[in-house]
């Protein structure tokens, strides 16, 4: 379902001469594909890569664009910074909605008290369920914050 919606955007964007979402578009389903590619040859089946994969593919290229901002802004590239900031909108598009601060803080204590986790020494497995659970919703770069901090 996604894949399609990504593949409609691209559409509509062409014939909307929307240049940025259109790179955005197309790096995305490049990169879609060279995963898919690599899961093929891994599980030998032509179905590619899941829904979740998809999800934590578009996180990677958000977080790729807020160190590229970054470092353009330490630069002094503000406009390479601000069509940075462009792709992250065009990425968020196809993310379900992302959890608020409590909601994540919620789920961190939630998780850990499931999980048992006791020390620092638990933070992987507090983490994995977190992944498992939340993928696509959550920033884990916080979340992981969140676990450190308690867990110590």
């Amino acid at each position: 379902m996604l894949r399609s919606k990504l593949n409609d955007a691209l559409k509509h964007s062409v014939k909307n001469k929307d240049k940025i979402a259109v790179s955005t578009l197309r790096l995305i389903l490049a990169a879609l594909k060279d995963r898919d590619i690599a899961h093929r040859t891994v599980d030998a089946d032509d179905d590619g890569v899941g829904e979740p994969e998809i999800l934590k593919l578009l996180q990677a290229m958000i977080k790729q664009r807020k160190d590229s901002i970054d470092a353009y802004l330490k630069g002094g590239r503000k406009d390479l910074a601000d069509n940075e900031a462009e792709e992250i909108e065009v990425i968020k598009r196809f993310l379900p909605e992302q959890m608020s601060t409590k909601e994540v803080s919620d789920a961190v204590e939630d998780v850990i008290s499931k999980t048992g986790a006791k020390s620092i020494k638990d933070m992987g497995a507090v983490m994995g369920v977190l992944r498992t659970d939340y993928s696509g919703r959550m920033d884990f770069g916080s979340a992981s914050s969140l676990v450190k901090e308690k867990l110590s």
